[in-house]
């Protein structure tokens, strides 16, 4: 295989690095196998034509991960059912916007993944990616085979999709089971339908990267994976986005910690502003009683610090363990057969051992947040599953890590599971789902809350964007996982997921915001006016229609997530206007951003 690769990029003018470096310390140095630019995507010539899914023929995803391993319950917590269990639903109310259905699946299951833009939304799925305009138009014929990007036929799947705002790229992802590398693409400009940087990774050893999990930071894309060995990733950002061939690899060895033999600490992915070059990417894992090792239900949070002047000195440690009010992550069955469907004994996977994809984090004036979730037990009879949700803060001062609410949301009796979660930049979380029961096909759904809503509730009525008109009775995987996004307005949350046409899977695209707002506000926070604009050796910043007179923080930061200035503005008639002094300064792109620990908007300007 690697000789008919290397002839494939030769044609292609590739080089080829294999450079590698093994530290002592659990640390290893890697370049590219490969690295090349693509064709434009209307030049790629290998398209998935318009064809029914058949379960017979579609290439399945490879699902290395150990089944659970069902340890005993007898001595764990909680006994009985989930003690902070949402079971009503919500009363506020929100709308669906774009609605459409995403990519047919060409393997299974899907493992949608999706990014939103300033002008598009990019979807990716097994094995195939598609991009579309903001009102949910194709832009494309046919959806495109994912091995086209890197000019092989390689779909072996496990996409993500990301929109690196900062740089203003796109980044695409899949692995090789071939050779166990790890296939990234990055687009050379803001256009998704352009060229792509590609690079093709290949760790040492025979450890196949499954389920990988990047995320945007400063000083790198971070990565986890279901490797044998339990290990993270991350790779260097700085030199991706600009196409050079020599960009490295670190990988570092996790810390034992008690798991469920799927073990996949998820990496924070900023949002808002960019934390300040250097930020330790933080990790975030639970830890159920019940598990070997183990003494209490928690969040464990790792701290990634990457040194990549000098790759041996990077560490990988236990930031923090935080105790959570008990759940029961341990009561999944071992087959993955838990999430019951109407008219049939087929079950689905409840995706348990991981928190599921994005652990959002954002940076806010005197704190940083972050908000993730995971599938929970919430009741054995009659069996349920639920998502279990938190909101984690950090004092920036100090680093310590704390829970500032949680809870499982599990309204009625159905299963709700494979949650997706992200904050706006009013503070609103939007988290995105799917709904299954005995008595009812699988749903695609989604709730919310509003910042100053009682801590540990989502107020928003569940929304439904979807519902199947059948159930999947071929296999019992589903997901892997979704994915919500945030929106460049900074409060539109956009979601994909999977569910069931005629049996067969297929995905679902769709946005939604959580418009409610605090009492005595009669404006629509998303009517915030802002403009920043540049003249000489000043920028000018001025807001409009804001909710209240508040005072705001404006704040210039370069691309990096360094902060070169900072000033208190107080709006008078809920506006204000004021000026940043540039002078001296490089030209290109930084980041302004206006806020409090209300609300927060982050603006790009180009300096000339």
């Amino acid at each position: 295989m690697k000789t008919k690769l290397l002839s494939l990029f030769f044609l292609f003018g590739v080089s080829s690095l294999f450079a590698q470096i093994q530290y002592g310390n659990g640390v290893t140095y890697y370049q590219p196998e490969s690295f090349g630019i693509s064709k434009p995507m209307s030049e790629l010539a290998v398209l998935f034509p318009a064809a029914p899914f058949d379960p017979a023929t579609a290439k399945i995803s490879e699902d290395k991960r150990i089944h659970p391993v069902g340890n005993s319950r007898m001595n764990s917590l909680p006994q009985g059912d989930d003690p902070i269990a949402q079971k009503s639903n919500g009363t506020h109310t929100s709308s669906i916007g774009v609605n459409i259905q995403g990519q047919d699946a060409q393997g299974w299951p899907p493992d949608p993944s999706g990014a939103v833009g300033p002008n598009n939304y990019v979807q990716a799925v097994n094995s195939s990616y598609c991009v579309y305009d903001k009102l949910g138009n194709s832009l494309m014929a046919n959806p495109a085979s994912l091995g086209s990007l890197w000019g092989n036929n390689v779909n072996d799947g496990d996409p993500i999709v990301l929109y690196d705002k900062y740089a203003d790229r796109w980044f695409v992802s899949q692995f090789n089971g071939n050779n166990n590398a790890l296939l990234v693409a990055i687009s050379t400009t803001p256009d998704p339908l352009g060229t792509y940087y590609r690079y093709s990774f290949i760790p040492a050893g025979n450890d196949f990267p499954d389920y990988p999990k990047f995320s945007i930071w400063p000083d790198g894309y971070y990565l986890s994976t279901n490797y044998g060995t339990p290990r993270e990733v991350v790779l260097e950002r700085a030199k991706m986005i600009v196409g050079n061939p020599a960009a490295g690899m670190i990988v570092k060895v996790l810390p034992n910690t008690p798991n469920n033999g799927f073990y996949c600490p998820l990496p924070a992915d900023a949002d808002g502003q960019l934390p300040p070059y250097g930020t330790p990417c933080y990790m975030f894992t639970y830890v159920d009683d019940s598990w070997a090792g183990a003494t209490q239900d928690e969040i464990r949070i790792f701290k990634f610090t990457t040194n990549w002047l000098t790759p041996a000195n990077t560490t990988l440690v236990v930031d923090t363990s935080l105790a959570t009010i008990p759940f029961n992550a341990a009561d999944f069955d071992p087959n993955w057969n838990d999430v019951p469907q109407q008219g049939t004994s087929q079950k689905l996977d409840g995706m348990s051992g991981v928190v599921t994809f994005r652990a959002q984090f954002r940076q806010w004036p005197n704190y940083n947040s972050v908000v993730i979730c995971h599938d929970v037990i919430v009741s054995t009879s009659p069996y349920q599953v639920g998502i279990r949700w938190y909101e984690l803060h950090q004092n920036p001062s100090n680093g310590d890590w704390s829970i500032f609410q949680q809870s499982t949301f599990a309204p009625g009796t159905d299963s709700h599971w494979l949650g997706s979660i992200a904050m706006d930049d009013n503070g609103s979380i939007g988290m995105g789902y799917a709904v299954s029961s005995s008595t009812m096909h699988c749903a695609l759904r989604y709730t919310g809350r509003v910042a100053t809503d009682p801590l540990g509730q989502m107020t928003v009525a569940e929304q439904t964007a979807v519902t199947s008109n059948s159930s999947q009775t071929f296999t019992n995987r589903f997901g892997d996982y979704c994915q919500t996004s945030l929106d460049t307005d900074g409060v539109t949350f956009w979601h994909t997921n999977e569910y069931f046409v005629g049996g067969q899977p297929t995905t679902r695209i769709y946005n939604f915001t959580i418009p409610i707002l605090p009492l005595g506000v009669s404006a629509e926070i998303s009517q915030q006016m802002f403009s920043v604009s540049q003249s000489e050796s000043s920028l000018l910043v001025s807001g409009n229609q804001l909710m209240n007179e508040e005072s705001l923080l404006v704040d210039l930061f370069a691309i990096d997530g360094r902060k070169i200035s900072s000033q208190k503005i107080t709006p008078s008639g809920k506006t204000f206007s004021t000026s940043i002094d540039v002078n001296g300064l490089a030209k290109g792109n930084y980041l302004v951003r206006i806020g409090n620990d209300s609300f927060q908007k982050v603006v790009k300007v180009i300096l000339n």
